[in-house]
């Protein structure tokens, strides 16, 4: 009997270990070389990752990098789609193996910092990756094509959100964008942590309509110059 329970808890043990799933947003802090306070953050949606270091204090921008990813066991493989510390590397594969301290504490071996859980891809109604594929132009909704190399993908977690503008054949890095958000009664809103074209912008909130309509998310409000904005977002296969 007691050999039978230890077979059990161990079985147990092992599919929880095994069963451990990186959806969901992550945040760690990091000492720069000038002693500065850098706040990181990646948000995991299925397939695709997003992760953003910017000044702990200020919101200042510091770098992005993101793309594809695969999980086997605790062995990483990513491809990059974008980054901006290192550009040469987008379109190449890198594999790493993390580590695990309890379900809500991970990061990369041979690193220092550890990544706590912020969420698990809850509460938020548009957990997920995200590229925009139309815009409201004149009154009609003109379609943009997801497949070409100058995207721009929203990846949300429960509760944050980063946006990338990106050219994966150029490599090209145009802008970016991130922080946390609420859905409530057909209201989206962000709360701005970083935005690499103008810091000034960190600490702001800006309200929009969101609807889900076929799958899509129709986006409608003012852009963070005022300006009256209507964007369609597509999931990502």
């Amino acid at each position: 009997m007691k050999k039978t329970l230890l077979l059990s808890l161990l079985f147990l043990v092992s599919q929880i270990c095994f069963s451990q799933s990186l959806v969901g947003a992550w945040e760690w802090l990091e000492t720069d070389e000038e002693g500065k306070k850098i706040k990181g953050v990646v948000t995991f949606s299925e397939s695709y990752q997003a992760a953003a270091w910017f000044d702990a204090e200020t919101g200042a921008f510091v770098k992005t990098n993101g793309g594809t990813w695969k999980l086997d066991g605790n062995n990483m493989t990513e491809v990059a789609e974008f980054n901006t510390a290192e550009p040469d590397k987008v379109g190449e594969t890198a594999s790493f193996e993390i580590e695990w301290d309890g379900s809500d504490k991970m990061r990369r071996v041979g690193m220092d910092a550890w990544a706590t859980r912020v969420d698990d891809g809850t509460p938020g109604d548009l957990n997920g990756a995200w590229l925009m594929s139309g815009r409201k132009r004149n009154g009609e909704v003109q379609q943009r094509d997801t497949d070409r190399p100058r995207k721009t993908m929203k990846i949300l977690s429960g509760t944050r959100f980063h946006w990338i503008a990106y050219n994966t054949e150029t490599k090209q890095f145009m802008g970016t964008g991130g922080g946390t958000y609420t859905t409530i009664d057909g209201k989206y809103t962000e709360n701005i942590e970083f935005f690499s074209r103008d810091d000034s912008r960190v600490g702001a909130s800006l309200e929009f309509n969101y609807e889900l309509k076929d799958g899509k998310w129709h986006h409608s409000g003012k852009s963070s110059k005022g300006e009256p904005l209507y964007e369609v977002w597509s999931m990502r296969d």
